[in-house]
């Protein structure tokens, strides 16, 4: 099949002045495969019995992957708030106002995030780099509780370069929050707001979303998305599920980052749906919505991070620790230089996705930790990241002296590459590099 691409956009939408041009996604027709439930190949029609066999073999997986989407998805921390009510829709009442029952017992679990941004901006002409500051909007979902903290669910392109953060919820109450943990290759994020911030009106009012197994949603399904569109406020679309598994490639001009296994609905997710929820008409959510499809002559083309994929993503940085950004005179300092694994050599080298180390300085805690150069960081404290910028950005809220695990990829002697853990002890800036005034 003659490969053809879709350009689209990351759904989160810029409020304010902000650096750099649009994000686009190209969606590849030869890795966008659906799963065909009873699909036969050449092997699987060899023999009745050898079909009965391998169908017996695929039910008994289904069963697992939900049980185990089940698990994770009760393992998520729970407090005194209570869950969104479940609509009893029926497939007639599906069809007509089931759509209004949906959305009014599970607005409460939504919020709009608004926020401010720090990025670096290279002039063309001068070659001199600035700061500039923008105000973007996206959506976030109430999934969890600590003793602490609400745990708001979202996409890491809506709080990337953040610094400062605010939740509005469904009484339309603002209130500060901070990013709890993010996974960039996977484009999730945690946000936490303090319990204790919150107006007990407001707590109240508030709700924990329901989740579904995504692995049992159908191809033509009828969904409901919801998303603070355009920075207005929640707003509700409805469509059905157009495709399972499809795999996107998103642009930000210089290279590329895969996501895989994506589901695609009709639903209009428009700019500022980043983050919300896609849900089922029992009004649980099923998937994180992230992108549409952004080319003239291209309708109806929206994109959702499963849940089955998502969950145990958002389990682990739900339990990572709040940070707040550190003092410049506390910054900490690795001591390497690194450059982006491109798709390009991923595809060309059967490299993964990271940061390839090209120099380890002398003397430094990379070097004390045993980092070497061709070695290629995918995560940093099991945060996934894929450029020097994703792991300035992590290095921000941690302090020198702190000791985090690093995970490496190093290409063993059959030319595959397998991953390790490495502890690395941080330095303090000021000791290494020379602030100029």
């Amino acid at each position: 099949m003659k490969k053809r691409f879709v350009a689209m956009l990351l759904a989160a939408v810029t409020v304010g002045a902000a650096a750099g041009g649009a994000t686009y996604i190209h969606a590849n027709d030869n890795s966008a495969q659906l799963q065909i439930a009873g699909g036969e190949s050449e092997q699987d029609s060899e023999t009745q019995a050898d079909g009965e066999t391998d169908e017996a073999a695929d039910a008994a997986d289904d069963t697992a992957d939900a049980q185990k989407a089940t698990e994770v998805a009760a393992a998520l921390p729970s407090g005194n708030i209570a869950k969104a009510d479940e609509p009893d829709v029926t497939e007639e009442a599906a069809e007509s106002s089931g759509v209004a029952e949906v959305a009014e017992d599970v607005m409460p679990a939504l919020v709009s995030i608004t926020n401010m941004s720090v990025q670096k901006v290279q002039d063309w002409f001068s070659g001199e780099t600035y700061d500039i500051q923008g105000e973007s909007a996206g959506t976030g979902v109430i999934m969890g509780e600590n003793d602490d903290e609400l745990l708001v669910v979202t996409n890491n392109h809506v709080v990337e370069d953040s610094s400062d953060l605010t939740v509005s919820f469904i009484d339309e109450e603002s209130v500060k929050a901070q990013v709890k943990g993010t996974d960039a290759g996977n484009d999730l994020a945690v946000v936490a707001v303090n319990l204790s911030d919150i107006p007990e009106d407001t707590l109240k009012a508030i709700r924990v979303a329901n989740v579904g197994d995504s692995d049992d949603v159908k191809v033509g399904e009828q969904v409901v998305a919801i998303g603070n569109a355009l920075g207005y406020g929640q707003s509700v679309t409805t469509g059905i599920v157009s495709a399972l598994n499809r795999d996107i490639s998103v642009a930000d001009g210089r290279n590329a980052v895969d996501y895989e296994g994506l589901i695609q609905t009709d639903a209009a997710i428009n700019p500022g749906n980043s983050g919300g929820a896609l849900l089922d008409m029992k009004g649980r959510v099923i998937g994180i919505n992230s992108a549409k499809a952004g080319e003239n002559g291209v309708e109806g083309m929206g994109y959702a991070i499963p849940t089955s994929k998502a969950l145990p993503i958002i389990e682990k940085l739900m339990n990572k620790t709040t940070r707040s950004k550190v003092e410049t005179k506390d910054a900490a300092y690795i001591g390497i230089t690194g450059e982006e694994v491109t798709e390009d050599a991923q595809q060309m080298y059967g490299l993964p996705a990271g940061i390839y180390i090209v120099q380890v300085g002398d003397s430094t805690p990379a070097s004390d930790a045993g980092l070497t150069r061709g070695m290629i960081i995918t995560k940093f404290d099991d945060s996934s990241v894929s450029s020097m910028d994703d792991l300035q950005e992590l290095l921000q809220y941690y302090k020198g002296g702190e000791t985090v695990t690093v995970t490496v990829a190093t290409q063993g002697k059959g030319g595959d590459f397998g991953e390790q853990d490495i502890d690395l002890t941080l330095g303090l800036r000021s000791d290494y590099v020379k602030e100029t005034q």
